[in-house]
């Protein structure tokens, strides 16, 4: 056994892919605003580029209350030294990746797309699991179909692990997403759009206060 099975609450996790305002100046919003996971994702990026941007993005977390996360390349969170790596249901499996990092206190994610992957997602306890697309949304070419308000939330409010619901998610369908069950939530578009990041983060985190306590 890994992990103790717990479902945390902590709001916002965010994905960093092309922001406006920039890798950098975004990563920054989010360590000030103090933002659990901070996840880069670099799908067209050569691996240079991908490890560059990797290197940086830990610098500016490192010491803060946010989590760096890679998104799916193992050896660029290798060797980056990021908290974490996050990976796909046809990604490197979590015990490959485990037994390739074997460091002590890295973090683990797990998308999932449905309840029997949610429910098969126990049995490796990563610390946290992605469940979506909740809607349907442009920033994956190889997105799952989207499982809608309800079922997001069911199996969110289900899970022991914990979760958080990703795919088209912003301000003005978060607070059903988040009466429906949800507890934590992954953006993209609602805070790469912005030219002002921290005033994007606020706001959702705002959002999440008044709705989930």
């Amino acid at each position: 056994m890994y992990y103790t099975l717990m479902n945390e609450l902590f709001g916002l996790y965010l994905i960093l892919t092309n922001p406006v305002a920039g890798y950098e100046k975004a990563a920054e919003a989010a360590a000030h605003e103090g933002v659990r996971y901070l996840q880069l994702r670099m799908k067209n990026a050569s691996p240079q580029e991908h490890l560059a941007m990797a290197i940086k993005l830990r610098k500016i977390t490192a010491g803060s209350e946010t989590q760096f996360i890679v998104n799916d390349d193992l050896q660029v969170a290798i060797d980056s030294d990021a908290d974490g790596i996050h990976l796909g249901q046809n990604d490197c499996t979590l015990p490959m990746a485990r037994k390739k990092w074997n460091c002590p206190g890295k973090l683990y994610g797990l998308s999932t797309h449905s309840m029997e992957q949610a429910s098969k997602a126990q049995e490796l306890q990563p610390d946290y699991i992605g469940i979506g697309p909740v809607f349907p949304t442009p920033t994956k070419a190889d997105t799952a179909p989207a499982i809608g308000i309800a079922e997001a939330g069911r199996i969110a409010s289900t899970t022991p692990l914990t979760s958080v619901v990703i795919g088209g998610v912003d301000e003005q369908n978060l607070p059903g997403l988040l009466e429906a069950g949800a507890m934590n939530y992954c953006v993209v578009r609602a805070v790469n759009s912005s030219p002002d990041p921290a005033s994007a983060i606020r706001r959702l985190q705002d959002i999440w206060k008044t709705h989930a306590f």
